[in-house]
């Protein structure tokens, strides 16, 4: 079957029609996903949606997590986008990870939690530093509630330390993150494919 990957944009600016570093690096992840026929059938902008605090897969009347927990594993693979935030992947991002602990008491009758076969990657960006710190909270709490991490999932841009410039604002996405994106989606694809076919027998 066609793979499938979801985005999601845990920018911090809520109004989706405002300009996002974390959708630019997504878009150059979509360009290399369509490389490898994968197709991202949206971009969500998280901090739009009102998902509550907690821990478990619905917290009451207004949360939107439930349905944002459906499109997530309606996917084969999740790119996971941020902003770095003093030297760390940002609240909002933080935020989905919490709702997702509730997959460890979602398990079936093999121990297997509703993300086992599904794959994650990260789409970071920031004009600090703070990249490999903010994939490695993302990798170990992903596959902590079952996702599995591809070799190289990250792909990422950080700018001068303590400068001005954003992602959004380049003139062209640097040789090295294209590069990089196309790493990122061939051994993703690669692995959502062979995860498809063949499950983890739990």
């Amino acid at each position: 079957m066609p793979l499938k990957a979801l985005a999601l944009n845990c920018t911090l600016k809520v109004d989706a029609s405002e300009e996002s570093s974390t959708d630019a690096m997504i878009a150059v992840l979509e360009k290399a996903f369509d490389e490898k026929q994968v197709t991202l059938s949206e971009t969500v902008r998280v901090a739009a949606l009102d998902i509550k605090l907690g821990v478990t897969s619905d917290e009451g009347e207004g949360d939107e997590w439930p349905a944002l927990r459906e499109k997530i594993l309606a996917h084969d693979i999740l790119i996971f986008g941020g902003p770095i935030w003093m030297g760390q992947i940002g609240s909002v991002a933080k935020r989905l990870l919490e709702r997702m602990d509730a997959f460890l008491s979602e398990t079936d009758d093999q121990g297997r939690m509703p993300s086992y076969g599904k794959v994650a990657v990260a789409a970071i960006v920031g004009n600090e530093d703070g990249a490999h710190f903010s994939s490695a909270q993302l990798f170990q709490a992903l596959n902590d509630v079952g996702w599995t991490i591809p070799a190289v999932a990250a792909c990422y841009w950080v700018g001068e330390a303590m400068g001005s410039t954003d992602f959004k604002d380049l003139d062209e996405t640097p040789e090295m993150v294209t590069k990089t994106a196309r790493m990122v989606a061939g051994n993703a694809a690669h692995l959502a494919g062979l995860l498809q076919s063949n499950p983890y027998p739990g």
